[in-house]
Parts: C-alpha cells; structure tokens; sequence
C-alpha cells in the first residue's frame, strides 16, 4: 500500500460558492438529489430511488450514533453574583469520568469530559454556575475547569438534584452543535433535521450527515429489495471539521473517535464475505479499521480492548504487522470474532485514528453512500481513495448540475 504523507492538500481544492453550501435541509429528507458514479461513469437520479441500484443480497451498514446537546454556554459571574460576566462556551468533546459514552449519560451529580472552551481567556479560575429548570425543579449546574488534555480542558460538572441524568442536563441546558461552515444559530428544527431518523446511541458532536436522507420508506425499499441492514456506532468528535492546515498530510493529526461494533455484525459481515456498502465516512472509518483490529488479534490474542486501537497511518507502508502478513479481509474478521467469543464479548468497544487517503487498499467498503466534502479536507481525501483519485469528475458535475454541498447537501452513491 503507497504512503501518502507526502500528499498536498492544496491539490485536493475545488470553488466552494458560499451559495452552493446548503444551510437548511430540504423539507423532504428523501428528495435530495442522488449523484451516480458507476465505474467512472457519472447520472444522477433522486435519493428515495437509491435501493433500484443497491445489489440484491448486499449488506448495508448504518452508524447509528446520535447527536447530544454539545455547546453550552455559562456566565461569569460579577461581584454581586449576577451573571453578567464574560460568556464562556463549553463545548463537550469525549467523556472523563466515566469514560464510558452509555455510563456517563446515566451518571448523576458529577461527571467530567473533555471540552473545548471559548473565550477561555476570560475564565481565569474559579466555578461557572447556571440555574436550570427540570420539570419544574430548579437545579444548579456548577462547572470547575480542570488540567489541560491534550487540546482540550477537563471539566467537572456538578449539579443540585441527583435526580437528574446527565443526559437530562444537557438536554436542558445543551445546544445541538451544527456545523460551523452553516454560519447560523442552531434553530429548533435542527434538533429533528440534524438527526438521523435510526440514531439510537447518544455521543457525537456531529451528525453522520450521509444518513440524513434516509426515511422510513427508503429503509423499507432496501428491506424490500433484499438488501440486509445492520448497524454499528462511531462517535463523530469535532475533529471531523478540523481543517487540513499543513502543505502535506503528514502534518495533520486526525482525530481519536470511538466505535462500538457487535459480535452479531461482524458476523453478518463475515457473512457477506466481508463486503459491505457503507452509508457515510464514518461507516467507512469503522468497517476498514476492524480489519485492522483483526490483524492485531492475529499476532496477539492477548490484547485488549483499548489495545486495539488502530492509529493514523497504520494501514500504510507495511506488508506485515509484526510476524503477521496481511491477510484477506474474511480472515481477519474471522480472527475478530474468535478473538470476541475467546473474551466473552458481546460488543466490540474501541477507539481508531485511521486517515484514508489516496494510496489506500480498501478492504471491506466496496460501495459508499456519501454527501459532497469540504474542500482539502480529510473526508475529499477518503472519497478520492475510494474513486482510485476520480473524484474532481464528481465534484465537477455536481458544480455544474446545481446540488447542494456539506452537511444539509444532496448526496451520492459510489461505486468504483
């Protein structure tokens, strides 16, 4: 597999009108347009019609993350008490304690994450305070900021009524966190549209975007189709907005996100000879990075977890990984799924840093379901990979035929 760190990410731009970003969904998520790349050739059709070119007997994988509340804001207070102080923005990165996503939203009158904080240099020291109401009690929420971890703050959260779950706190006090290229507030609607309608798992501060324009009726046009469902969870951390600012990509860190994949999945990949079609970036980041994860079980059945983190260039410049030679993709989730029965588990709990760009071998993804990317962008990257480096005849079309860009866009199917 060719490295890529020496990539430009210049080289990978394209002219972004603001007017081609879409900064609201349309009113029917199903009736975004479909871009069509097929083997280098390039139609369009309309998304609700998406199962008609989706193989029979395919599996389709879903990540079915949900999106919290992230952004809150507090405000100093002055030597009164009243809160008319600097406004200080805490936005939610990962779970401190506990660091589990399922834990800490059921955790009660303390927990801690990681944040970022704007206009931090206005929060010397000292505890930000915020009265809430909660179904008619009225609840405190104090936070304290913490040491320095990594880019971000920890900060603990404490709250009056122990009641009360976290989750229940942030829904009360939290602003769902769109994205920043929108250049608006967050409004009520984008608590239903920023959504996917089979999100089920609370922990990301962005929404799987390529999702949104499923409906129950497309979902039950694949069902009908004879096309398998499952899903799988990553978490998307703020990261996927960071931009790419060095000359080459060896000088981007990507960002650590967290999946969550059952036993039950990988064997319906297994299942599937270990092909899938993966509906958006964050389905393909967790479908290729459990072969990786196998490949580790293969040298040492010994580790856990954690260990099996799949780091950011990995899958590039190696036939080997210690003694064991890169095998088929069927191989290495077999050797997951005994690695999962030898350890008694039932869900695969770990954490990747993959980077996917032009250079890399797809394992498992073999179609993709995907909205239209940020220019130099680590996502432009991953769709270029896939294409085999096709991707400005994409993008040019779409210019040229009126679709919308980003998160709220139109989307496409690609089939190399």
């Amino acid at each position: 597999m060719t490295d890529p760190r020496h990539i430009h990410i210049s080289d990978y731009n394209y002219p972004l009108p603001d007017e081609r970003i879409a900064k609201f969904p349309i009113a029917q998520r199903d009736h975004s347009k479909l871009l069509l790349y097929k083997h280098g050739e390039v139609g369009e059709d309309m998304f609700y019609n998406l199962p008609k070119y989706l193989p029979k007997g395919a599996l389709m994988v879903f990540n079915n993350t949900k999106v919290i509340q992230a952004r809150m804001h507090f405000r100093k207070t002055d030597a009164n008490g009243d809160h008319t102080g600097a406004l200080i923005e805490i936005f939610l990165l990962e779970p401190a304690e506990p660091s589990d996503y399922e834990l800490m939203f059921q955790t009660s009158g303390h927990c801690a994450w990681y944040c970022l904080v704007g206009n931090l240099k206005k929060w010397k020291g000292g505890a930000l305070t915020r009265e809430i109401e909660i179904n008619g009690q009225k609840i405190t929420i104090t936070a304290t900021r913490g040491p320095i971890h990594g880019t971000s703050h920890r900060i603990d959260f404490t709250w009056s009524i122990n009641d009360h779950s976290f989750a229940e706190i942030i829904d009360a006090i939290g602003e769902l966190p769109i994205p920043p290229y929108l250049n608006r507030d967050t409004q009520e609607s984008d608590k239903t549209t920023y959504q996917t309608v089979y999100s089920k798992i609370k922990g990301s501060v962005a929404a799987p975007t390529a999702g949104l324009h499923f409906t129950p009726e497309v979902l039950a046009a694949i069902d009908a189709a004879g096309i398998d469902r499952e899903e799988l969870t990553l978490h998307v951390g703020a990261g996927t907005f960071k931009p790419v600012k060095s000359e080459e990509i060896e000088g981007h860190e990507m960002h650590t996100e967290y999946i969550s994949v059952r036993r039950d999945t990988i064997q319906k990949l297994i299942d599937h000879d270990a092909s899938a079609i993966a509906v958006g970036t964050t389905s393909v980041r967790t479908l290729e990075s459990l072969y990786y994860m196998g490949l580790k079980v293969l040298r040492n059945p010994n580790l856990s977890e954690t260990q099996l983190h799949v780091s950011q260039w990995e899958p590039y410049g190696q036939e080997h990984i210690g003694d064991c030679p890169l095998c088929a993709p069927l191989d290495s989730l077999k050797a997951l799924a005994s690695w999962m029965d030898a350890h008694d588990l039932k869900v695969l709990n770990s954490s990747t840093q993959i980077i996917i760009a032009p250079g890399y071998d797809y394992k498992i993804v073999k179609m993709l379901v995907t909205n239209f990317h940020q220019p130099q962008s680590t996502l432009l990257l991953l769709v270029s990979a896939f294409v085999h480096g096709d991707w400005h005849k994409i993008y040019d079309y779409a210019l040229a035929h009126d679709f919308r860009f980003l998160s709220y866009g139109d989307s496409s199917l690609l089939i190399p």
